[in-house]
């Protein structure tokens, strides 16, 4: 395992090394509609009926998809195969099926049934279901233009570290997840509730609008009290903290209200430190929620008093200086100030999120919404060379 972990600082190491330098381009535009070889397709439709047994809800989804579950697993298996002389692998297969019925109604039951559905082994679904909770790495921006319309956009990126392929110039990871991407129009009495961009065989949130209320991102917050520590006091028995994407889809469900959501995103205890992005329907409604497992560290706003018409998250606390060999932020608002407020929309959000290192190797989707119209709209992604590896 230490060669492992070795291995892992050398790849980040060299990486770095090979794409310091020349990695911010200038801000892009006329990047929309979505064209080009930075499009890598449009995302499937799936409705999810809540009024169903949890053990019935995805069923439909999983039965398209399998063939891509299935190939994702095995590149995770393959992966992890290296960690701990196989070790993992067993505690994988052995030791995670057990805490499934520890984990919240209905994600226990939905997750059962998508392990039946796909034959996938019960303790590789609750892997692929607990990965984000320390593997994401995005950038999400909630905007006011000057009409008081509010905007929403995300590029998610997942799999640092998860397997380089030095041939393709790609991350092995994030190119089996791609095909996964879904948007899912999760009703209750034939009524959307809210929507959402995820992975089919995933049954939390990291991006979703309940249409004319709010709209909410997730981001990972860099922390060494990170999600691995909350992920293993839970599996020894410590149990009062709340999965961050269960917690996201949660209030995306039974939220009433933007001030509801962020009380809720605000006061809940979390297994893991994360960024929640929340944007609402009336101006001045779009905030960064910076929270650590037990407690809130700020709550960051758009105030137009202030001159403040966005608020923008990566992976790092908005007060102080991004990673140097991780700078999304400076090119992200370099290119939000040039666009300006009064020709923001969702068409200029798209080239912010499409301008290197914004958009990287490991972007998987972009998405697009607005609270006023119920709109989400969710693009998978590509990023030919050159492009930053993060």
């Amino acid at each position: 395992n230490l060669l492992s972990i070795c291995y892992s600082f050398l790849t980040f190491i060299s990486l770095s090394l090979q794409f310091l330098g020349g990695s911010a381009e200038e801000c892009r535009g006329s990047m929309y509609p979505p064209r080009g070889p930075t499009f890598k397709g449009n995302v499937t439709w799936y409705t999810l009926n809540l009024d169903l047994p949890p053990s019935e809800r995805w069923t439909h989804v999983i039965k398209e998809k399998k063939p891509e579950l299935v190939a994702m697993i095995q590149a995770i298996k393959y992966l992890a195969g290296g960690f701990f002389h196989g070790k993992l692998i067993h505690l994988v297969d052995n030791e995670l099926p057990l805490i499934v019925d520890t984990l919240p109604y209905p994600f226990n039951e939905e997750i059962k049934a998508i392990s039946a559905d796909s034959g996938i082994p019960l303790g590789e679904v609750v892997l692929f279901n607990i990965f984000y909770e320390v593997f994401t790495v995005c950038t999400s921006v909630v905007v006011e233009d000057l009409k008081g319309n509010i905007y929403h956009a995300r590029n998610l990126d997942f799999g640092l570290f998860m397997g380089w392929d030095q041939k393709n110039q790609t991350w092995t990871i994030t190119e089996k997840l791609k095909p996964l991407v879904v948007n899912v129009d999760f009703k209750r009495n034939n009524a959307t509730v809210f929507k959402s961009t995820s992975f089919a065989g995933y049954v939390g949130m990291l991006t979703g609008i309940r249409p004319k209320e709010f709209t909410l991102t997730m981001n990972e917050r860099f922390n060494v009290d990170g999600g691995y520590i909350g992920i293993l006091e839970w599996i020894f028995g410590k149990r009062d903290g709340m999965w961050m994407s269960f917690l996201t889809r949660r209030v995306l469900e039974n939220a009433t209200s933007y001030e509801d959501a962020k009380n809720q995103l605000a006061l809940t205890k979390l297994l893991a430190p994360a960024y929640f992005i929340l944007g609402g329907n009336q101006t001045g409604q779009g905030c960064v929620i910076t929270r650590t497992r037990v407690n809130t560290l700020d709550i960051w706003e758009i105030d137009l008093k202030l001159g403040r018409w966005y608020v923008l998250e990566t992976n790092y606390d908005h007060w102080e200086k991004p990673f140097f060999l991780d700078d999304r932020r400076t090119p992200a608002k370099k290119c939000m100030n040039k666009i300006t407020q009064a020709h923001i929309t969702l068409q200029t959000l798209y080239d912010v999120l499409s301008t290197k290192p914004v958009l990287n190797k490991l972007t998987t989707y972009t998405s697009l919404m607005e609270v006023s119209t119920g709109k989400l709209e969710s693009y998978v992604r590509a990023c030919p060379n050159p492009c930053t590896p993060w």
